[in-house]
């Protein structure tokens, strides 16, 4: 067969870091390993050399797949012209054999996207009829086809697309062609519209801050191309002022998808509705009932607070309906200006159910000169 010392794919052992000994299983099991150690996207901090490497065991894997094939049907083909009525007696038996004994050649691995069965292991090659009878040595496939880089050179990953021609991948035609079969790496991974969810925070939250746990669950694909559901707690920092309809982005954290990139996941802020106050912008307003006598002579008032405490307000005016009394710098926190907006009383005035004749006189010889 020659002497592969001097062969141009005598490095290619080394890179694979097999013998020249090995079984093309062998060279699968290496190329497998070492296209997921050193693929650009598991190596963030040195891409540059992981690009060159994933390059090179690409190129390693294409060549030594080639040769291993080319000797077993070379040692195939010496046990069939050892063994000729075995041969013919397969002939005259199965007229579908008598011309298509090749193994589907492929000078290159076949780039198939990863599965989306929640159960299944990632797809196999397809094997001609001539191969399963002859041969028990597997096809290679690229196993780390999640991870496919540009044919452009870049570094981003990308999934491979549909061949333009299907043709190529039926039965008889991948038996008989010598060219290489494989997907078209130039398509990018799109991303998908993102997840939105709503994060209700009550006043107290959005006045003073806090932080909130929420804990997703969501799809993702692993190393072996199995989708397997995923459990993570995100941390979202709730910060003073903070108004309904902030949203805050979680990038990649939705479900993965074969072809897609992970979706990103929104959370818009939403309001509870508060027992007490109504917020209005950066003011607070609270509502005040009062007697009809007090709004008339003055009264003395508890003010109750957001966050806890209250103070007393003193109010000597003529209280009547729609008056306001305003508290300065009592509402939310105003963001990035470091001061607060205001607390807004409104005052509703509560009359008597019933006056008897008397007290009706009494009010109107007291307020008949009131203009």
């Amino acid at each position: 067969m020659g002497d592969h010392s001097k062969s141009p794919t005598s490095n290619f052992y080394g890179i694979l870091g097999i013998q020249k000994t090995a079984s093309l299983s062998d060279v699968c099991k290496a190329y497998k390993s070492l296209v997921m150690k050193w693929h650009p996207d598991r190596n963030p901090s040195n891409k540059a050399e992981a690009q060159a490497k994933f390059t090179s065991i690409n190129e390693a894997y294409r060549a030594l797949s080639i040769k291993k094939r080319e000797e077993d049907n070379a040692c195939n083909g010496d046990h069939e012209t050892k063994t000729p009525k075995k041969k013919k007696k397969e002939e005259k038996n199965d007229d579908y054999y008598d011309d298509n004994e090749k193994e589907m050649q492929i000078s290159k691995p076949i780039l198939i996207s990863r599965t989306t069965s929640r159960t299944s292991p990632l797809p196999s090659p397809t094997f001609s009829s001539s191969s399963s009878r002859r041969s028990t040595t597997p096809i290679p496939m690229d196993f780390y086809t999640s991870f496919p880089v540009t044919s452009s050179g870049g570094n981003t990953p990308t999934t491979p697309s549909t061949p333009k021609d299907p043709a190529s991948l039926s039965k008889v035609g991948s038996r008989r062609s010598t060219t290489p079969i494989f997907f078209s790496q130039s398509a990018v991974r799109r991303k998908p519209q993102p997840i939105e969810k709503k994060l209700e925070c009550t006043l107290e939250e959005l006045c003073l801050g806090c932080v909130k746990k929420i804990k997703i669950t969501r799809d993702a694909i692993s190393s072996s191309g199995l989708i397997v559901e995923e459990e993570e707690i995100l941390m979202i920092k709730i910060k003073p002022g903070w108004k309904k309809g902030t949203k805050i982005t979680f990038e990649g954290k939705g479900d993965e998808r074969p072809g897609t990139l992970p979706a990103d996941i929104i959370f818009s802020i939403d309001e509870k509705r508060h027992p007490l106050f109504k917020r209005e912008g950066d003011d607070l307003e609270l509502g005040v009932e009062v007697p009809l006598v007090q709004a008339l002579t003055g009264c003395t008032v508890p003010v109750p607070l957001l966050g806890g405490g209250q103070i007393t307000l003193s109010i000597e005016d003529i209280i009547y309906p729609g008056y306001e009394k305003i508290i300065p710098g009592q509402g939310m926190p105003v963001s990035k200006e470091g001061k607060r907006g205001d607390l807004r009383l409104k005052f509703l005035v509560e009359f008597p159910a019933e006056l008897s004749d008397e007290q009706r006189s009494e009010v109107v010889s007291i307020l008949e000169g009131c203009s």
